[in-house]
């Protein structure tokens, strides 16, 4: 319960914190970018494992700060070069956004399905994959 409620709390601070700060320049927005798919990756990650019982805050913290300071400079890498380097980071961290999104669909599909199951009294056939 208390998850759902820091979740509300920082989603609203998140949008009044947005909407009073200036806009970020052409120059930067491209860090900026960047550095918000990798966090957006550890987050689902940290998602999925709460789910499966196995979260740790402090691979949580390395691994957000880290993905993103990484996608960053790969970003600046590729503009000193003059190559699209962070489309590597995007491909790699968006790809583990899905996978992590659909581990946490299936986990909470099945829990919806095992609450239904119990409340009707019926049981699913179990089927061979």
């Amino acid at each position: 319960m208390i998850i759902y409620i820091t979740i509300a709390i920082c989603s609203v601070l998140g949008i009044l914190v947005g909407l009073n700060l200036p806009t970020i320049s052409y120059s930067y927005s491209g860090y900026l970018a960047i550095a918000i798919v990798a966090a957006l990756d550890s987050v689902f990650g940290g998602i999925t494992s709460i789910l499966k019982k196995n979260f740790d805050i402090k691979i949580f913290v390395s691994g957000f700060f880290g993905n993103a300071i990484l996608a960053m400079l790969l970003t600046y890498l590729g503009e000193k070069l003059n190559v699209d380097i962070y489309l590597a980071a995007v491909i790699v961290f968006v790809g583990r956004m899905f996978t992590n999104l659909s581990i946490i669909r299936r986990m909470y599909i099945e829990k919806w399905a095992k609450k239904y199951e119990k409340k009707n009294g019926t049981k699913k056939a179990t089927s061979e994959k």
